[in-house]
């Protein structure tokens, strides 16, 4: 796709001589009833605000959140990114076309100084199922054009691709990119969006090629530079341009393996670091007004439906969980684990979620969640080692989750996973320790798109792993994503992956394929 052809147009002036938008004949009954933005520039243009790129998301079938945030000089160290300390108005448009000649809808909202000059639109009125491009202008300056889409209303395939961690430092966001070529109607981040370390603090195998600006996360300050930083990365602005995205966070958004009000490690004024990492992160998404932080808490849990094909049920399982037992880590043993109280979603949020698995009538129900809910043994050879961060530290929890899918009416339970940098199939069983247990869904593990650097693939080890772990179909240490596609009879997943990313340009290959057919619950 022509990267901005739409900027020519939008800055053209009308032939009255008034200035304003060129629309084409068929766009006249729009332009009638919405006027038409007007192309007046200032006498001295500023900067370009665009920087960080645009994005949409969490598509309805009526419409769909729009998102930029203005920053000419995105690296100041206070956060603001060279925006003045006033508000700015900033001019949106929806199109059918590229060229913008059909604008179908147009408005202004307020970038506010006291929410880093960001902007969710909240664009209504569209047409289900259908492609549309966007575009802002601010100070006298045009965006990118995005392309986004409205759910459908009806029965129809689509392809979305599932990503998670991207640690700036260990690598190139190639992963981004190469999903972005595969165009998907949708992408599913998993968490881990950004990174909290200082720079050169947390290094990659083959060593870091590039460096966080600023120290260890403490300030709204400073998680607005950080997601300022990310977002220059080119690749990952073309992934947000080409497609809207659905978004939850995970730890490193806040604190590596906080949990609760408990912080990983112990950290001064922890409540007020969680609240400015989630403020940072909603001004940073393209999330809806629902979303909005408040303090220490922001709800993220959330149902988007693709049509009755499909319901996303996404899932919070950092903000209401335990502590993690035993001290977190790699743990044998550790009976601490096992209390029936213990909660991992919580309980309003585990209500929440067995409600809408009871009642949906989507034929795929997509879990999109952060840490393996699998049992992982990673011990090779007699006895158990296992991550208690994972959902094998909640194990009362997991079962209240399995019972559900086993009892519920929701068809097709497929859970989305990200966090373990590490690519992986496996079927879900109501009792792992059972190999002959029922099967009561799946679980799709995103490899990292760049933490842990450029990975490795070690086929006995693999090999080792899933004798270990007999539901366990599948596994990669390569960076990359996850790329399905889903119809009414089945659910195809490509584990798409990368030999480096230490270097710019790698191409992306599937390594391994697997199809979940409606109404089975196990790969193929």
């Amino acid at each position: 796709m022509e990267q901005n052809p739409s900027r020519r147009v939008f800055l053209a002036a009308a032939a009255t001589g008034a200035g304003g938008l060129v629309l084409s004949s068929s766009a006249a009954a729009s332009a009638a009833r919405q006027a038409p933005l007007p192309a007046v520039r200032p006498a001295r243009a500023a900067a370009d605000p665009f920087t960080l790129g645009i994005a949409s998301g969490d598509p309805a079938p009526d419409g769909v959140v729009l998102w930029t945030r203005l920053a000419p000089d995105p690296l100041t160290p206070d956060g603001h990114g060279g925006m003045p300390a006033r508000d700015v108005t900033v001019e949106w448009q929806i199109a059918e076309d590229e060229r913008f000649r059909r604008v179908t809808r147009s408005g202004e909202e307020t970038a506010r100084y006291g929410s880093a000059h960001t902007v969710h639109v909240e664009a209504e009125g569209l047409e289900p199922g259908r492609e549309y491009f966007y575009r802002f202008r601010a100070n006298g300056h045009v965006s990118q054009v995005g392309r986004t889409r409205t759910a459908p209303d009806a029965v129809s395939p689509f392809t979305f691709a599932a990503v998670s961690c991207a640690q700036f430092e260990h690598g190139y966001y190639t992963a981004y990119r190469r999903m972005a070529e595969q165009e998907p109607d949708l992408v599913v981040h998993l968490g881990d969006y950004i990174y909290e370390y200082s720079g050169g603090v947390y290094t990659a195998a083959q060593g870091n090629v590039r460096r966080h600006v600023g120290g260890k996360l403490q300030t709204l300050a400073d998680y607005r530079l950080r997601h300022a930083q990310y977002k220059t990365d080119p690749d990952l602005q073309l992934a947000h341009q080409g497609s809207p995205w659905l978004v939850v966070f995970d730890d490193h958004e806040v604190e590596n393996n906080w949990a609760g009000g408990n912080p990983g490690t112990p950290v001064p004024a922890f409540d007020a670091r969680k609240a400015a990492g989630f403020q940072a992160y909603y001004e940073n998404m393209p999330l809806r007004r629902s979303s909005v932080a408040r303090g220490t808490r922001i709800k993220l849990n959330r149902r988007v439906t693709w049509g009755p094909l499909a319901t996303f049920h996404m899932l919070d399982t950092r903000q209401f969980r335990d502590d993690q037992p035993c001290g977190d880590g790699m743990r044998s043993g550790c009976d601490e684990r096992l209390g029936q109280e213990r909660v991992l979603l919580g309980k309003s949020q585990r209500e929440w979620l067995e409600q809408g698995l009871h009642g949906s009538d989507a034929a795929w129900n997509l879990i999109a969640q952060q840490i393996i809910v699998g049992q992982r043994d990673y011990h090779l050879g007699p006895g158990r080692q296992i991550s208690v961060d994972a959902w094998d530290g909640y194990p009362a929890e997991r079962d209240r989750l399995l019972t559900t899918l086993s009892t519920s009416a929701a068809a097709n339970p497929v859970v989305l996973t990200g966090d373990a940098h590490v690519g992986s199939a496996s079927d879900l069983l109501l009792d792992f320790d059972d190999p002959d247990s029922p099967r009561v869904g799946v679980e799709l593990v995103a490899t990292s798109v760049s933490s842990d650097g450029d990975g490795y693939h070690d086929p006995a080890r693999d090999a080792t792993l899933r004798a270990e772990n007999p539901h366990l179909k599948f596994v990669n240490e390569r960076r990359g994503y996850i790329m399905c596609a889903v119809t009414p009879t089945a659910l195809k997943a490509d584990f798409r992956t990368l030999n480096y990313i230490s270097k710019k340009g790698a191409p992306a290959r599937t390594a391994a394929s697997f199809t979940v057919p409606a109404g089975e619950r196990v790969l193929t």
